[in-house]
């Protein structure tokens, strides 16, 4: 357990340091051989290309995210292409110097009008015929793309029609795929539903762990390891939590199909065009990139909003497998089409998304206790306060506290609707405070978790937009 520090000697040198904004980061985790190795496979790269590549996928990711956050509704998406650049969308002449010389590049639309029309096909998905496999935000056209049949066109026309959306927002795609579950399929390491049902653990959580939700309703019991799944959603979403029994200690670990295991650091979500690989246990280990987030795919069962769709192949058994960029976990597998040999589009429903419904916390770095307390819910301990936009403030109480143990330190921030509130972890680190561990979505509510060494820590919460009370919980080692 950690304890507050008393104001000694170092107090006024941490405190004093404390007064400037954090902007020294963390050193990148190594990546480990497997990962490159499956990336070099399946990329066709060679292992300076694959490091290249992760290290810039990383960087550019960073820098999306801050610039959708400063250019808010004038922001048109960013992008990875097949060389590794980053390009981002703006809407305006004068954003273009904001973004860098040669990245920019001048959109009609912003993010936020395609995620608008693309929120009105879900809302209209009633009216979606059978021939419509799904439909996605496709940044690098600017546009919503809605896939068909190749000979039933003129129904997706129609499905667009009657929704209402603006039609030049939207452009068609032909395709063959048709998406169903991967039921009858384990991915990460197998476990088992009722009486014979099959899949895959996605992540470790502290309890238990992720998957999808089409392998198990709520209630429903698990063999090896033994638990019972505590939430389940499909259609409409596709994830599920199971909490396992007690002798079951979850790792934050994935089976990489190659005699070893990958570690798990966090879950800092991948731009798109970013280098992804996925753990199933009937294809093993393979990679590919992130061609859209947000997509509705539409299975016999009911459409599921909101997913990540990739180039990434899989196979029936690889449901509810991991999916990461480098070590950071983006979802578990919910269905797809194609093939290992042909290739195909596999779908994956959002990692932060499962831990944000059910108030739950990523296990990292290959450890855990079996049982820990999780989320917000069962913090150790609680600071509340008010901010005005652009304010910030350290926790606890303006301080910062001692670990003389290595484990997991989990924050957990509610802020006020409509506000955009960010939270980092920071570390000292012999001269100044670093950031190694940081929620700064677009929303008001952040989840850190960060398995540290022993050393001093504090949080800090920033106000980037919109005022009003928060409340952080905190769980250290």
């Amino acid at each position: 357990m950690s304890t507050l520090l008393r104001p000694l000697a170092l107090a006024a040198a941490l405190v004093a340091a404390g007064a400037l904004a954090p902007t020294a980061q963390a050193a990148p985790a190594d990546q480990s051989t497997e990962i490159l190795a499956a990336i070099q496979r399946d990329l066709g790269l060679n292992a300076a290309q694959a490091e290249d590549r992760l290290s810039a996928d990383r960087t550019s990711s960073d820098t999306a995210r801050d610039l959708r956050k400063r250019l808010d509704d004038r922001f048109g998406g960013a992008w990875i292409d097949a060389s590794g650049t980053l390009t981002v969308g703006v809407t305006t002449q004068a954003d273009l110097a904001q973004v860098g010389r040669g990245r920019g590049r001048l959109v009609q639309r912003s993010e936020h009008d395609l995620d608008a029309v693309k929120s009105t096909l879900d809302r209209n998905v009633a009216k979606a015929p059978k021939s419509v496999p799904g439909w996605y935000v496709d940044l690098p056209t600017n546009t919503v793309v809605v896939k068909s049949q190749p000979e039933k066109l003129s129904a997706a026309r129609a499905f667009v029609a009657a929704s209402g959306v603006d039609a030049a927002a939207v452009r068609y795609v032909a395709t063959t795929e048709a998406p169903r579950p991967l039921i009858d399929v384990v991915g990460g390491n197998a476990y088992n539903i009722g009486s014979g049902t099959r899949c895959s653990v996605g992540f470790s959580v502290n309890g238990g762990f992720i998957t999808a939700g089409h392998c198990g309703t709520t209630g429903a019991s698990t063999s090896n390891p033994s638990g019972s799944f505590r939430g389940s959603s499909f259609p409409g979403n596709d994830y599920a939590w199971v909490q396992v029994a007690a002798g079951n200690t979850p790792r934050g670990l994935v089976n990489n199909y190659s005699g070893g295991t990958v570690s798990v650091a966090g879950s800092q979500d991948a731009a798109v065009g970013a280098t992804v690989c996925r753990s199933g246990s009937t294809t093993g280990w393979h990679c590919g990139t992130i061609q859209a987030r947000n997509s509705s795919v539409s299975y016999p069962q009911g459409t599921v909003t909101g997913l990540i769709q990739t180039t990434v192949c899989a196979e029936p058994g690889d449901s509810g497998g991991s999916l990461l960029a480098g070590t950071q976990a983006q979802g578990v597998t919910s269905g797809g089409s194609g093939n290992c040999s042909s290739g195909g589009t596999t779908y994956f429903q959002p990692v932060n998304e499962i831990l944000q419904t059910y108030g739950l916390t990523l296990v990292t770095g290959g450890g855990g206790t079996p049982n820990p307390p999780t989320g917000c819910a069962t913090a150790e301990a609680r600071y509340t306060g008010s901010l005005a936009a652009g304010g910030q403030v350290y926790q606890p109480n303006n301080s910062y506290y001692q670990s003389t143990v290595s484990g997991a330190h989990v924050g957990c921030l509610v802020g006020p609707t409509g506000a955009d509130f960010d939270l980092y972890l920071q570390k000292w680190n012999g001269s100044s405070w670093a950031v190694v561990a940081k929620g700064d979505s677009p929303g008001a509510n952040e989840t850190v978790t960060y398995n540290g060494t022993a050393g001093y820590y504090r949080f800090q919460v920033h106000a980037y937009s919109g005022s009003g009370s928060y409340t952080l919980g905190v769980t250290n080692p």
